[in-house]
């Protein structure tokens, strides 16, 4: 059946305005967007494998708890009772499995066909809702390779290579490898076991270990490479003071260029998520580092970034503690719809720039 004009411009709005239109909203409206609940389709396991990798801190980790069902805001309840995201549950009320996306975690060192329970089997992250996109969307072999782990800064912890020593109100704060964290020059130094980039390094380290031990963590790898094809970020949590929120933005762009150089993935994508606690209500340094990622993600602001970085929106996607499992505001509450629905999002984020006129 041919569709009218109006019915065209209302399909194109609502993909255009998926900040505002919840992912299950959008896959149900428009057919073509629907996912399917397994691997029907297999992948071409002769093609290279599509590798991207997860960062940020806890909330990439993965705090959206599964169970009980009976509890409003875990995904248990959201798919079983609720209906929501049929691709999750198949005829048998267990959760689907994907075969074609392979989720290993390279801190942990665990991995298994992506399902529900592929993160620890407690709880979810983004990982979910992204997997599921990317293993519709491409007919290659998938691997979803987390690397993070919680409570890390940008401005610090996870602080990118060449990032350089500044000064805020007298007091020096560290460039890449420096330690403490900040100082009074002329006076002694605190010691801490802990360098600005340490996390960085380790994140780096762990994810590269995995990709030269392919063939041991991907069941489906039979030599035939791979493709670094994007980096998905949520993170921003712990950089909620001033000075780390004021230098957000630069050391975004940095983390960007750094990861593409250091990882040898110069065309890879980077999709990120803003951090969203307390929804439209987000204020002060937090509301700085949302504007900061929506900053990096336009492309008016960095025409380099055009077509191969994207942000979304993420305020929206905040629920309350009277309809999530825990009131627990800086993970979100716990509340399963929150990492389903920022999983999705950067799912099809990242489908829109790997169909983008390069």
């Amino acid at each position: 059946m041919s569709q009218t004009p109006g019915l065209r411009c209302l399909l194109a709005a609502m993909v255009i305005g998926l900040a505002t239109v919840s992912a299950a909203e959008k896959i149900k409206a428009d057919p073509k967007q629907q996912l399917p609940g397994s691997d029907d389709k297999a992948p071409d396991f002769k093609k290279p494998v599509k590798v991207f990798i997860l960062m940020g801190q806890s909330n990439m980790v993965g705090m959206g708890d599964i169970e009980p069902e009976t509890k409003q805001g875990t995904l248990a309840y959201l798919a079983k009772t609720e209906k929501k995201y049929p691709f999750l549950v198949d005829d048998a009320g267990k959760w689907t499995v994907r075969k074609d996306v392979y989720y290993y975690d390279a801190r942990v060192k665990n991995g298994s066909p992506l399902s529900a329970a592929s993160n620890n089997g407690k709880s979810i992250g983004p990982e979910l809702g992204f997997g599921f996109v990317m293993g519709h969307i491409l007919d290659a072999p998938v691997l979803i390779l987390k690397s993070c782990i919680g409570n890390r800064s940008l401005g610090w912890d996870l602080l990118p290579p060449g990032s350089e020593r500044y000064i805020v109100d007298g007091r020096t704060y560290a460039g890449y490898k420096d330690t403490p964290d900040s100082w009074i020059e002329g006076q002694p130094k605190k010691d801490v076991n802990w360098y600005a980039g340490k996390q960085y390094d380790d994140d780096m380290a762990n994810a590269k270990a995995a990709l030269e031990n392919l063939a041991k963590i991907y069941p489906n790898y039979k030599g035939q490479g791979y493709e670094i094809t994007g980096f998905v970020w949520w993170q921003g949590h712990k950089d909620q003071n001033p000075v780390h929120a004021s230098r957000y933005e630069q050391n975004l762009v940095r983390l960007i260029q750094c990861l593409r150089k250091d990882y040898n993935a110069p065309n890879a994508k980077f999709v990120l998520a803003t951090i969203a606690f307390d929804g439209w209500k987000l204020a002060g340094p937090g509301k700085t580092i949302a504007e900061a990622q929506l900053a990096v993600g336009d492309a008016k602001e960095y025409p380099h970034f055009a077509g191969n970085v994207k942000a979304v929106e993420a305020r929206d996607l905040w629920r309350e503690a009277g309809v999530s499992p825990k009131n627990q505001g800086y993970h979100y509450n716990r509340n399963a719809e929150t990492f389903m629905e920022v999983g999705l999002r950067l799912g099809w984020a990242m489908a829109d720039l790997l169909n983008a006129e390069p």
